[in-house]
């Protein structure tokens, strides 16, 4: 069993900590520059806390989850490969393509694995949508929405700086679930365009131990794009944290026999619903597969099992060097009001045999199962 090394013990940390856990996969040991911090996640989930250097060089550690600030996710990552670990990251992969890409390379090179979040396309919702999709119930795709609508973070993140700064933004922040889901359910992006705009030059902090506080913004918080996808269907895409309400669509889909609602992919569950060509209503679609509840850190799993199978890992480097690509693409854009080509062409990810679900995919953990969930 591939045992992990956590790297960054902040709130999300936990999550991820538990769901390794009740999957059966060893974390040898957590670290964060912040050592109380580090021995705070420690002393809860009953594991050794180190150094970050320590952590990495420890021989116990096969993996390193990488949940560091998104500045850092580059370089801990390329410091782990280094050192022969693999690396399941906190989205985003890097902060620009091209890094991303050195990121993929170095890994294969190594012959080793890299991944990163999300994982919530492994989820109950986004699967089934993809099931309906690939089994043609609203036809042929020719066209997307999606709209990630808030108006940010600092209303309930302790420290919400980092939203703010390079690498963070309604785009980078939140724009990974909804590309990833895209790709995973359409297929790879060939050419954006995209317009961006900073509405407020500082954000109060309204948590409260910082309540009141004010903080710089740094980047573009209302971005807007289209997408042009390979295989033909165009999408809209518009991420910001510059709106206080809104009633639009987190996913659609349109096809030439009907329309697919997916719920928000952020989050695992959720229900998925169908309208065909001549329906009088929507008809909500039965949960295909089981992870509805958090599972983050299921794609570290699923990587687990890949390396013991010999099998591609569906939160491959690939597509999340494809989704910076993108991103990255988005805001060249809006700065020079053209349109951008995206290189990079991800296969998408291989969808979960028909009812997997935790219970699969503990028998596959333990090597009970005869096949394994590919």
């Amino acid at each position: 069993m591939i045992r992990v090394g956590v790297m960054g013990c902040g709130v999300i940390s936990e999550v991820y900590l538990k769901n390794l856990r009740s999957f059966g996969i060893p974390v040898a040991a957590v670290a964060d520059l912040d050592a109380e911090r580090a021995a705070a996640r420690a002393e809860q989930f009953q594991v050794p806390a180190l150094t970050p250097d320590e952590l990495l060089a420890h021989p116990d550690v096969d993996l390193v989850l990488n949940l560091t600030v998104p500045k850092a996710h580059a370089d801990i990552a390329r410091q782990a490969l280094a050192r022969g670990k693999h690396v399941h990251t906190e989205k985003p992969l890097a902060l620009q393509a091209d890094d991303a890409k050195a990121l993929v390379h170095l890994a294969r090179s190594r012959g080793l694995r890299i991944g990163a979040a999300p994982d919530t396309f492994l989820g109950s919702h986004l699967q089934t949508a993809r099931k309906l999709l690939d089994d043609g119930w609203i036809g042929e795709p020719i066209g997307a929405t999606a709209f990630m609508m808030s108006h940010g973070p600092e209303r309930w993140h302790p420290n919400p700086d980092f939203f703010y700064q390079a690498g963070g933004g309604p785009m980078f922040d939140m724009g990974p679930y909804y590309l990833t889901a895209l790709v995973h359910l359409m297929g790879p992006v060939r050419r954006v365009a995209g317009t961006a705009q900073t509405t407020f030059s500082t954000r109060v902090v309204e948590s409260p131990n910082r309540f009141g506080e004010r903080i710089p913004v740094e980047i573009p918080t209302h971005v807007q794009a289209l997408l042009e996808f390979e295989r033909g269907a165009t999408g809209v895409l518009v991420t910001t944290f510059d709106v206080w309400h809104s009633e639009l669509p987190r996913i659609e889909i349109y096809g030439t026999e009907g329309t697919l609602a997916v719920p928000d992919p952020n989050n695992f569950g959720g229900t998925v619903r169908v309208r065909r060509r001549g329906a009088d209503a929507w008809s909500p679609a039965p949960a295909l597969f089981g992870f509805s509840e958090n599972r983050r850190g299921l794609a570290v799993a699923d990587m687990a099992l890949a390396i013991r199978d010999g099998r591609p890992h569906r939160a491959s480097g690939d597509l999340a060097m494809h989704v910076v690509e993108v991103m990255e693409a988005i805001h060249i854009s809006a700065r020079e009001a053209r349109h951008v080509e995206i290189v990079s062409r991800p296969a998408r990810p291989e969808p979960w045999p028909i009812g997997y679900d935790e219970t699969a995919l503990a028998l596959d953990l333990q090597g009970e199962r005869q096949r394994d969930p590919s």
